[in-house]
């Protein structure tokens, strides 16, 4: 009998789901076998419990007799203080994790529902809750606290750090590709929709570009990014918003979107002729530029780049941008590598080497769900 993971990520308006086959035991990330993965777009808030109940039917149809589903692993945007690594999930994690929805308000509640769905569906399968915050748990303190009272940053304000899994996964895969940046200094673009940096030093995480909220650092798809906190002070006196008017500009209408008036699609940006887009553009790069030097200053020199995401893997114009920003660092871009996704994307004599890897946050997920129920 062959052991199953199915991995949930679930968003605001969509699930993407996988199911994931490794033979009980075996501990090697590469053994286990992708058998199928898909995602269920545009779900209205009153059909969720209806589309899992799909996404169960599908799992059903793919098992068989001949395996059988040893756990689910789920996508948790924040663990907050509590939680440094995946945890089992019973009724006192999801009490603690409805504790932390202030600190995500637009994640976690969606994270939560297809877990009390699959306790309530499949309550014998055990679930495995698995954090985008929890690999930044290693900042230094002067890293994790904003410049507020100590009684704040005990109270939960502070750094938290996202994509976690991404990183992860990226760390682990630079082992084999280039040891000694996955031994030395590194940092990590993750540019999607979503947006963000991180300082690797040895692998392990010592800052990053996003921090309280996952809206801070780069611009982003439809997010403002770093942005100073005396505009939303203004925009609260002289333009009367409110909190929830606030949520909505720095989360949906700001970054690519809010800049370029066009669209959140990088893609989109790139072939438009329009000046507003190439601003956009300009200023998506010019930010992933200064947070490198930023980054690099932290981890008090660099060995490597590595480029993933959805942006980050595509979009070659993007990457050939930021590593002509970067060539005073050491960064030689070979155009022809960029050009064909490398992996490499620096020339042999480049100080600092670039790459390309795709990240893989699913895989990683079906990983650390099988290795803590082998462990239990």
């Amino acid at each position: 009998m062959i052991d199953t993971i199915l991995v949930l990520n679930a968003g605001s308006s969509s699930i993407k789901f996988a199911l994931y086959a490794a033979a009980a035991g075996d501990a090697r990330l590469a053994d286990f076998k992708l058998l199928a993965h898909s995602r269920i777009m545009n779900i209205a808030a009153d059909g969720r419990d209806r589309a899992l109940g799909d996404v169960l039917g599908w799992v059903d149809a793919q098992l068989g007799t001949e395996r059988r589903l040893a756990g689910i692993g789920h996508r948790v945007v924040h663990g907050g203080t509590a939680y440094a690594a995946p945890v089992r999930i019973d009724a006192a994690v999801i009490d603690r994790l409805e504790q932390l929805v202030p600190l995500a308000p637009l994640h976690l509640p969606h994270n939560l529902a297809p877990i009390r769905a699959m306790s309530a569906r499949r309550p014998d399968v055990p679930q495995v809750a698995c954090f985008d915050t929890a690999m930044h748990r290693t900042y230094p303190l002067v890293e994790q606290m904003f410049a507020l009272s100590r009684e704040l940053y005990d109270a939960g304000v502070r750094r938290y750090g996202f994509h976690g899994l991404s990183y992860e996964y990226i760390a682990g895969a630079l082992s084999d590709i280039d040891p000694r940046a996955a031994r030395g200094r590194t940092v990590v673009f993750h540019l999607g929709n979503g947006a963000s940096m991180c300082a690797l030093a040895a692998g392990r995480s010592i800052a990053s570009t996003m921090g309280f909220t996952a809206v801070d650092g780069l611009p982003m798809g439809t997010r403002s990014g770093a942005l100073d906190p005396g505009v939303l002070l203004y925009l609260m006196d002289q333009r009367g918003m409110d909190a929830r008017a606030l949520e909505r500009l720095i989360y949906d209408e700001s970054g690519l979107l809010g800049v370029s008036g066009l669209s959140s699609d990088m893609r989109v940006l790139l072939e438009s002729r329009d000046a507003r887009a190439a601003l956009a553009v300009e200023m998506f790069v010019h930010r992933a530029g200064r947070e490198l030097g930023s980054l690099a200053a932290a981890l008090g020199g660099l060995d490597a780049i590595v480029f993933t995401g959805g942006i980050g893997e595509n979009a070659a114009p993007i990457r050939e941008a930021i590593c002509r920003r970067a060539s005073w660092m050491g960064v030689e871009l070979d155009p022809a590598a960029n050009l064909a996704r490398g992996p490499r994307i620096s020339t042999a004599a480049s100080r600092v080497a670039a790459w390309v890897i795709p990240t893989d946050e699913e895989l990683m997920i079906a990983r650390h769900t099988r290795d803590l129920l082998s462990a239990c």
